[in-house]
């Protein structure tokens, strides 16, 4: 019987080589200078380190007079960006708040969704977590260096946004620093908090919301950078596919189940194994427990793969060439396709770990045209992660398989770390206004109950419901998550 690969986002052959390449002996070689650059940075100036429970944060002066000066020679541009500022800092509020409670509902109400998702809802970014996971088809690698590099870029620019809108605003800022945590570290702005108290709602929230707005810019910029980078650094070489061939079959003419009439058969002996179907006479292959939950749901259609040649020969990889005539994306194979009868045979050249391979397939016939029987599973397009993802799209479209036009795999090392810096800032921009006590979004929430209401008791009230809400809405997906395990 075809092994048949269950869907998924497939990504190249060769980007997934990456992660197992000597960049990871160069990525540990890196976190060990790193580390040891840190340890002997603090030990002399170890008058400016104070320890809080964990960590240590080292206090310095370093660039209080950059924010100064920012916040006076630029001083008729950014007052009135205070305003814009804000009303980015409600769309964020409210876009992410809308997502994580969407985001639960779906987890904890879908029969398929905890059990499809393997990593943990609530999962901080850690290096080599897709790896841990094992979700490389999902995300790239996340090295040591991606990570000190894009959270060192996240936090300076978030924390001197807060410092120069803090200076604007005659709040005193008493010194600047990094926390470290082990390698891992964070930087920070220590302001006065008596005088941030003593100002204007308006101007506090535009110094809670400075950090976001920076991230945003940021993640703009790097998005910017990496289209530029994608353009001159790669070519379309060859068509991904994620699936085989699929048709949607009325579940009530099924007519055999692995050569079983379905009318006798046992519906509780189906498994997660690939069964075989006769439909109308033709041959079809379904994962078995799809098909017993569609039965057992009383669901009238289901989706089954076709007895196609690409599934019949195991076809794999990206597809490079038909007949040696070279195919850089769908449409082109289409059309090269299409130039065939149904019957003929067609050598296909695809790459499976790095090496072309070239395999015989005689085409089959679907609609009168020649068929071989690949497939592309979309995910859904909705909501603000579709967004997210198409925009992802226009730079770099997953059913392509793309090449290095220089460098070779260093293109894609130096690809994707661009790639993490633009989405670590725009997932920081996010998560940091959720309404939450220890967030910007928290206070930024509880500023604004007080000025609508006009009592601070209420905004202290509304803070705290808040707060408990999302976290419990965050315990709710972990616990939903846990019970995957068992």
């Amino acid at each position: 019987m075809p092994q048949v690969p269950e869907p998924r986002i497939q990504t190249n052959k060769v980007e997934e080589e990456v992660g197992k390449m000597s960049f990871i002996v160069y990525d540990l070689i890196f976190l060990a200078l790193f580390t040891l650059f840190a340890i002997i940075f603090l030990y002399r100036r170890k008058q400016g380190l104070k320890r809080q429970g964990w960590l240590f944060l080292y206090h310095t002066k370093l660039g209080l007079r950059f924010m100064d000066v920012t916040a006076q020679k630029f001083r008729k541009i950014l007052w009135p960006l205070q305003y814009v500022i804000i009303a980015l800092g409600y769309v964020l509020l409210a876009a992410i708040s809308w997502l994580l409670v969407r985001s639960t509902y779906d987890y904890v109400t879908s029969p398929y969704l905890a059990e499809a998702i393997k990593i943990p809802p609530l999962l901080p970014l850690f290096p080599y977590f897709p790896q841990v996971f094992k979700i490389e088809s999902l995300f790239p690698p996340f090295y040591f260096t991606y990570f000190l590099v894009a959270v060192g870029l996240v936090a300076v620019g978030h924390e001197f946004a807060h410092g120069i809108f803090a200076r604007l605003n005659n709040v005193r800022i008493k010194s600047t620093g990094f926390a470290f945590l082990g390698p891992f570290f964070g930087a920070f702005v220590e302001q006065d908090d008596k005088d941030m108290n003593k100002k204007s709602k308006r101007a506090q929230l535009a110094i809670l919301g400075a950090g976001v707005f920076a991230n945003v810019i940021m993640a703009v910029i790097f998005g910017l950078i990496l289209w530029g980078f994608f353009a001159l650094s790669f070519a379309p070489a060859g068509v991904e596919f994620n699936t085989y061939g699929t048709s949607i079959l009325n579940v009530s003419e099924i007519e055999t189940i692995n050569g079983v009439p379905i009318s006798i058969l046992s519906v509780e002996k189906l498994d997660g194994n690939i069964t075989n179907i006769t439909y109308q006479n033709k041959l079809y292959f379904v994962n078995g427990l799809s098909l017993k939950n569609t039965i057992e749901n009383n669901l009238s259609l289901i989706s089954a793969y076709d007895d196609s040649p690409a599934l019949r020969t195991g076809l794999a990889g990206p597809i490079l060439a038909i007949n040696g005539q070279p195919v850089g994306n769908i449409e082109e194979l289409r059309v090269e396709l299409r130039s065939y009868s149904p019957g003929e045979e067609i050598v296909v050249t695809t790459l499976n770990d790095k090496v072309r391979k070239d395999t015989s397939i005689t085409l089959g016939e679907r609609d009168g045209k020649a068929y071989l029987g690949i497939g592309i599973n979309m995910p859904p397009q909705g909501g603000l992660g579709g967004w997210m993802r198409n925009a992802l799209w226009k730079i770099k479209d997953p059913f392509v398989h793309y090449e290095p036009v220089w460098g070779g795999d260093f293109a894609w090392f130096i690809y994707y770390l661009i790639w993490w810096i633009a989405l670590i800032n725009l997932l920081v921009a996010l998560v940091n206004m959720l309404p939450l006590g220890i967030l910007d979004g928290g206070r930024f929430f509880y500023l604004t109950v007080w000025g609508i209401t006009g009592k601070e008791i209420i905004g202290k009230r509304a803070f705290s419901i808040a707060t408990w809400f999302f976290l419990g809405l965050l315990g709710l997906m972990m616990v939903r998550w846990v019970f995957t395990l068992f």
